[in-house]
């Protein structure tokens, strides 16, 4: 048992010294808190609903209609944000993105009417999506042989942001005003912005940014790309993915106010809980795919939030809302197995323009689902879109049984003998 203990030990010491080897710790270290806030301040909205309500007078349409603004214009900016990753390289775009995401946060805390809160809304969600592709591009430049450790620990960061930061700002809005549940990741926006400026390196120029690889030619050249068959069933996997978690993410605090009784600390507390459960369930969904292959993976992961979607409008017990919510927290983990098929799918030249093409396109659809949902919960049927979001978690699994059978190791081991 000893010698099991000490081998494992090992083993973690040996990944932990390749992964901050070489000075590439402090590299991983930066990139990992920039995408902590930009995604965790992200999700400070949700808890922050009932005090914008309040403050600028919305109902559940126009709260929904807000954080589709916000998904919407991070969709948006996927697209460019890939392009000028491959054009000016990551350090610009990721050390740009912390500074603008701090100024239109000022913004937000300074608003004095609902329009302008919607447009510095839009504003921050554009910054942070410039943010998301050069995450992903960066370390493949650094990591070759630790690749999927370093973008493991980097997606557990992004859950910990999630899970850690809107409670933090719920406590604060309820001590002192609602502006500081926004206000206190300002300073923080600007100390990650300068440090990516100074760890991470410059990207070199090569054949992918001369000025004669036109964006159309690059387009063009991903067309046969974006027509395969995985292509195809893991974007619309991805779609549905995105469509349902806007939309629970959005609301949940709301629901568990309105609905079952809680208090604004307690429902941010077990909305941060949910995200704190994706720690686990990102690297056991990574796990999965490498053991099971994408159809089964994607069915384990799919399988937890339709039963807790469906139980949800029934249960009113405090552990059996933790409970709901543990089931629900698996939806967290579908992300990670269908972005890396994704990635492999493109050409490493456009790679970062691929991507943010697919990423566009999936956010984009995915982003009017908090919109739609508040209208519906406006109109009293709030129980009613938790069970519909079921049927779209059902409908995940479905798809992703369409998926080739040659995508994931265990299946290609499968379809080899």
């Amino acid at each position: 048992m000893e010698t099991i203990v000490s081998a494992g030990l090992s083993t973690i010491k040996e990944g932990a010294i390749e992964l901050w080897g070489g000075g590439r710790g402090k590299v991983l270290t930066a990139v990992t808190t920039g995408w902590f806030l930009s995604i965790g301040v992200r999700m400070i909205y949700p808890v922050m609903l009932p005090y914008l309500r309040s403050a600028y007078g919305l109902d559940l349409t126009a709260a929904g209609l807000l954080l589709t603004v916000l998904f919407l214009a991070y969709a948006l900016g996927q697209f460019p944000g890939g392009v000028l990753a491959d054009r000016f390289g990551e350090r610009v775009m990721l050390s740009g993105s912390a500074m603008l995401s701090a100024v239109t946060l000022t913004l937000v805390v300074t608003a004095r009417s609902p329009l302008f809160l919607f447009a510095a809304t839009a504003l921050f969600g554009f910054g942070t999506a410039l943010y998301a592709v050069g995450r992903y591009t960066v370390l493949p430049r650094l990591y070759t042989d630790r690749l999927g450790a370093a973008n493991g620990l980097t997606a557990a960061s992004q859950d910990a942001g999630q899970s850690v930061l809107p409670p933090v700002a719920g406590l604060l809005a309820a001590t002192f005003l609602w502006q500081y549940g926004f206000g206190f990741t300002i300073p923080l926006f600007v100390l990650s912005g300068v440090v990516l400026w100074i760890t991470v390196p410059p990207r070199r120029p090569d054949a992918s940014d001369d000025d004669d690889a036109s964006l159309v030619g690059t387009l063009r050249s991903l067309r046969s790309v974006l027509r395969q068959p995985s292509v195809v069933y893991a974007t619309g996997v991805l779609i549905l993915g995105l469509f349902v978690w806007q939309a629970f993410t959005s609301f949940y605090p709301t629901y568990l106010i309105d609905e079952k009784g809680l208090s604004n600390t307690v429902a941010g507390g077990l909305f941060g809980t949910f995200f704190a459960l994706g720690i686990l369930i990102k690297p056991l969904a990574g796990v999965a795919f490498d053991r099971f292959g994408i159809r089964r993976s994607l069915a384990i992961v799919a399988s937890g939030p339709t039963i807790g979607l469906l139980a949800l409008p029934f249960v009113d017990d405090f552990w059996a809302l933790v409970a709901v919510t543990a089931l629900v927290s698996t939806l967290l983990g579908f992300a990670t197995v269908v972005e890396p098929l994704l990635l492999d799918a493109l050409p490493e030249a456009v790679r970062g323009t691929g991507f943010g093409v697919l990423r566009s396109v999936a956010f984009t659809i995915g982003a009017t689902s908090p919109a739609i949902f508040g209208a519906a919960a406006d109109r009293g049927f709030f129980d009613v879109v938790f069970v519909a979001l079921a049927v779209l978690t059902a409908a995940m699994m479905l798809l992703a049984f369409l998926l080739p059978s040659s995508d994931g190791p265990a299946e290609n081991a499968t379809s080899s003998k």
